[in-house]
């Protein structure tokens, strides 16, 4: 099973490989575009990166091969600014894919932020799943909030830190962003500080700011794609199967 990972920027997309790889205990391949630039050049030496990531994943398996920003491969226009190649990988990322055998341990992982910005039938065709991980909902930021605080040293007074105001303040931020300000926030000094100096929910604002939340427009974008996607059009069969079957459930009481 290949499977693409979409979602903004900080939700936790290339974490979620880290994680797949280290309960799996599989090795990484990094095949992102940024990271082979350079390396193995010309048509010979592509056919021999491939040819070293099937072999050695295989003896090494469970593997995981990943990209990230993985609509970049299949790109219709290249901007003239992006000099990592990136559909160096195009005619064979799908050959790869075609040559992991059903008892092979090996998966291929990208990410996208973007993925509507690509050709649509070479992703749809590489990648078999594709999982949409959303900006985090009032119930996860209020933990999140509440346990990096904690885990970084912070102190949390119920009765004067207001946590509940902090998480409906950050509604639109990911889950990266809102790790960055608490490291920003809670240096060693504020921590040593808090003795004398009770912390407040305001002094993560200000670096909050500093990071681009989600805005509707991309969230719109996304949700646009996904639902034309052959998985968004499965899931959307689905409920409307739910919903027939409520309304026949209906009629039959009456």
């Amino acid at each position: 099973m290949n499977t693409e990972k979409k979602g903004p920027e900080g939700c936790g997309k290339s974490m979620l490989v880290h994680a797949v790889c280290t309960e799996l205990r599989a090795t990484l391949f990094d095949l992102t575009a940024t990271n082979i630039v350079g390396k193995y050049p010309g048509k010979s030496g592509l056919n021999m990166l491939i040819h070293l990531v099937s072999k050695v994943g295989r003896l090494l398996q469970p593997s995981v091969v990943f990209i990230d920003q993985a609509e970049k491969t299949f790109l219709k226009k290249v901007s003239k600014t992006d000099k990592s190649d990136p559909k160096r990988l195009k005619k064979d990322l799908p050959k790869l894919v075609k040559s992991i055998a059903p008892e092979d341990q090996m998966i291929l992982i990208g990410s996208s932020r973007c993925p509507w910005e690509c050709d649509q039938k070479g992703l749809t065709q590489t990648y078999q799943k594709m999982l949409y991980l959303p900006k985090p909902d009032y119930s996860y930021r209020y933990n999140l909030w509440k346990e990096l605080i904690l885990r970084k040293g912070g102190e949390i007074t119920y009765t004067d830190f207001d946590l509940s105001s902090l998480t409906k303040i950050s509604d639109g931020w990911t889950s990266g962003a809102i790790s960055r300000s608490v490291n920003d926030t809670l240096s060693e000094k504020r921590i040593l500080q808090q003795k004398f100096k009770q912390l407040k929910p305001l002094e993560f604002v200000g670096s909050l700011a500093k990071s681009e939340p989600v805005y509707k427009e991309e969230e719109d974008a996304f949700n646009s794609w996904y639902t034309k996607t052959p998985l968004g059009k499965k899931k959307a069969k689905l409920l409307e199967g739910d919903d027939d079957d409520k309304s026949k459930d209906k009629s039959k009481k009456k």
